[in-house]
C-alpha cells in the first residue's frame, strides 16, 4: 500500500507499507539457546547382573555378583554447536546439531547397586573392574541405532516446536556426525494467518 505526502517545502515524499515473512533471529537470542548447554531427548533406565571368578587351586573359587542399576541421558550438548548452526530464509529455519551423545559417563547409580552373591575376599580394584564391565555393558544396549534415532526424533520435535514458537513455519533440522552432517528432516507447520 503507497502513500504520497506533500512536505512543508513542497516536495512529494512516497511511503510504501510492506509485508515480509522473512523472521530475524539475533545473535543474543542464539546465544540464549546455546546457554541451555545439555539438553536431553531420551532416558533409558537399565539393570545388569555382572559377575567375576576368581579361581583357586585346591579351594572353592571366590565369586562377586552384583546387581547395578543406572539411567544413560542420551541428547546434545549446545556448547558444541559449530558457527553458523542456526541459518534461517524467509520463515524457515535450517538447524545443525551436533551429533546425539551420552550426556554424562556417571549413570551408574551406586545407592541402588546391591550384591546379589559375595564368596571370598575382594579389593577395590576387583568392584571397580566389575563396575567398568557393567558400565561398559550399560552404554552398549543404550548407544544403539534405535535409541540414538529415536533420540533424533525427540530432538527434531522439541527444537521445531521452539523455533515455532519464534515464528517460523518450517524447520530443517540436520545433526553432525564425524564432520558430516545427516540427511534433513523437515517439519512445517500450515500456515494460519492471524485473525485479529
Amino acid at each position: 500500500m503507497g502513500v504520497r505526502r506533500c512536505t512543508e517545502d513542497r516536495t512529494l515524499l512516497d511511503v510504501s507499507i510492506g509485508h515480509s515473512r522473512d523472521i530475524d533471529l539475533t545473535p543474543a537470542q542464539i546465544r540464549s539457546i546455546q546457554r541451555i548447554g545439555q539438553w536431553e531427548f531420551l532416558a533409558i533406565t537399565d539393570e545388569e547382573l555382572v559377575d567375576t571368578i576368581r579361581h583357586r587351586t585346591f579351594q572353592r573359587n571366590d565369586r562377586l555378583v552384583r546387581i547395578y542399576r543406572g539411567t544413560l541421558r542420551l541428547g546434545i550438548d549446545l556448547a558444541q554447536c559449530q558457527d553458523g548452526w542456526v541459518q534461517t530464509r524467509g520463515d524457515t529455519a535450517f538447524l545443525r546439531l551436533p551429533p546425539i551423545r551420552l550426556l554424562s559417563s556417571q549413570f551408574i547409580d551406586e545407592a541402588r547397586t546391591r550384591a546379589f552373591y559375595e564368596r571370598g575376599t575382594w579389593d577395590a580394584r576387583s568392584r571397580e573392574q566389575l563396575y567398568q564391565k557393567a558400565a561398559r555393558q550399560m552404554r552398549q544396549r543404550a548407544l544403539t541405532p534405535e535409541n540414538i534415532r529415536q533420540a533424533e526424533d525427540n530432538a527434531r520435535a522439541q527444537m521445531s516446536n521452539l523455533f515455532r514458537s519464534f515464528g517460523f513455519q518450517t524447520v530443517e533440522v540436520t545433526f553432525t556426525t564425524s564432520g558430516q552432517t545427516t540427511a534433513a528432516s523437515r517439519v512445517t507447520v500450515p500456515f494460519s494467518p492471524n485473525k485479529n
